[in-house]
């Protein structure tokens, strides 16, 4: 069903007030075929919407916004050390990491409490404390607005990189993620590196707690929740930027200039900096500008104090990129999709 100059304010976890011309949640393949090839809305615009947790709005939308509703979890096949599970691209990132923890399936436990939905998250190539979901990524099954064609997509047709891939850039907007194909592991390898997630395993498992993935998703979650703003009661995207990478030729050049600056090396021999340190740096947290700020607690993640319009947000994420800029030298790049 098509509603038109559909609000979009409880569609996105800025909660922005803004408008779609027209709207309509999708279910089923015959139903978005039929939206996507017929006569009236062939030449209108159209976005894909999920959770609405990567998104800022700057203005209304003048096209079709799909919203992805397809549900569902189904194994396709498992072998003696993984299963495969297919999830559809509706479904709540953080309810398929609860059902994971709870059946004992290994690889997602670190992705816990990461808002948005399981259609968004190979786009986004979703990661936190030192997981990244390409490394339990098996396939997904995309469909093509412009044919209506559903095409198979394997980890090396994705062109996975630090929260990037082949559907951030050739593909963006072109594809609707139907479903999603994880390849779990029925044997744990915990990934206990982050000094936070350490602390906190330490405190769970001195009081009796074994290491389990379901202790290190209840740390992930302690620890995402006391820094996190919960976008039902202040709404935000999370992390607003991405983490820059450098040379270690310049990071160099910055440790001789900033001796504690924080920093993780990379495989590939670059240097990993923490954006927020970055904005902290310059004086960004906390501060306030009428509904739009930095939050007190992380200044990664810009918020909505109430009435803030998208633009006054976009407006303040590129004042903090200018001041990062200007003292260290360092573009950062924003993770949410500004539209």
């Amino acid at each position: 069903m098509i509603t038109e100059q559909q609000s979009l304010k409880n569609y996105n976890t800025f909660g922005v007030v803004v408008r779609a011309k027209y709207f309509a949640s999708v279910n089923n393949l015959a139903q978005l075929r039929e939206l996507i090839k017929g006569k009236k809305y062939a030449n209108t615009p159209k976005l894909i919407l999920g959770g609405g947790s990567n998104l800022l709005f700057t203005k209304d939308f003048d096209g079709l916004v799909l919203h992805n509703a397809f549900k569902g979890m189904e194994m396709v096949k498992e072998d003696e050390q993984h299963i495969y599970l297919r999830v559809y691209g509706g479904e709540v990132w953080h309810d398929l990491v609860l059902h994971c923890v709870e059946n004992g399936w290994a690889g997602i436990e670190n992705l816990s409490l990461i808002p948005g939905s399981v259609g968004a998250a190979p786009i986004q190539n979703i990661g936190a404390y030192g997981v990244e979901l390409e490394e339990v990524f098996h396939s997904l099954d995309a469909l093509h607005l412009a044919t209506g064609e559903v095409q198979t997509f394997h980890h090396a047709d994705c062109e996975f990189g630090y929260r990037d891939s082949i559907f951030k850039k050739k593909l963006k907007g072109k594809v609707m993620v139907l479903s999603v194909v994880l390849r779990l592991n029925k044997q744990a390898t915990f990934k206990t590196e982050y000094g936070a997630v350490k602390r906190v395993l330490e405190q769970l498992t001195a009081a009796g707690s074994p290491l389990t993935i379901r202790t290190i998703s209840d740390a992930i979650c302690q620890i995402r929740s006391s820094k996190l703003p919960d976008p039902k009661v202040l709404g935000n995207s999370g992390s607003f930027f991405k983490n820059p990478v450098v040379t270690p030729a310049f990071f160099d050049h910055l440790k001789e200039q900033y001796p504690s600056i924080p920093h993780y090396p990379l495989a590939n021999g670059q240097v990993k900096i923490p954006a927020a340190w970055l904005i902290q740096q310059c004086d960004w947290k906390g501060k306030r500008f009428g509904d739009a700020g930095v939050h007190k607690n992380h200044s990664l993640v810009l918020v909505n104090y109430g009435n803030a319009k998208g633009q006054e947000i976009k407006d303040l994420s590129e004042k903090i990129q200018d001041s990062v800029q200007n003292r260290f030298g360092i573009a950062l790049h924003a993770e949410v999709n500004i539209l």
